[in-house]
């Protein structure tokens, strides 16, 4: 982690809170989700599920796993920046968006989609604070954290909810 510096936080969930981070040597801009939970072992890390996916799915409405760092049993993911999430982008909002700009916020969704499906993952939850957005022009999927592969056993959970 000391290849980056943090500028502010940017959310917390359930499992990780998430930095807007800046790289020393290029000053790229990344977000780095840091773990709650500690990991012992760099196999238990590499066989989560958000890591199991997003290393196999490279697409441009996907958002890019850049780097999974474990330090002192505290396991952090650096992904590719964007500004702003679905959500926040409609509820700042004045007006509506006009047809063809929800046509192609929609297109890039269910492009990601296609792509992940075809490779075998389904995400189960697919929200607007899930949609990652660098303004409606470019649009990805993120959150893998739920996602399973679509030949992995079942049972499947009848339904999955993200709490309030």
């Amino acid at each position: 982690m000391n290849r980056y510096l943090t500028l502010s936080q940017l959310g917390d969930g359930t499992y990780g809170t998430v930095v807007l981070g800046q790289r020393k040597d290029t000053g790229e801009k990344v977000a780095i989700k840091r773990m709650k939970r500690k990991y012992y072992s760099w196999e238990e890390a590499m066989n989560l599920r958000e890591v199991k996916s997003l290393k196999k799915l490279s697409h441009a409405n996907v958002v890019k796993l850049k780097e999974v760092i474990r330090e002192n049993d505290v396991l952090y993911f650096v992904f590719e920046y964007m500004q702003e999430n679905l959500y926040q982008l409609i509820k700042d909002r004045e007006t509506h968006f006009p047809e063809s700009t929800i046509r192609l916020i929609l297109q890039q969704i269910l492009t990601g989609l296609a792509f992940m499906h075809r490779h075998g993952f389904f995400h189960r939850d697919l929200k607007p604070e899930n949609v990652l957005c660098c303004g409606p022009e470019l649009v990805k999927i993120a959150d893998f954290g739920l996602a399973r592969e679509i030949r992995s056993r079942p049972p499947y959970t009848d339904y999955v909810s993200t709490r309030w």
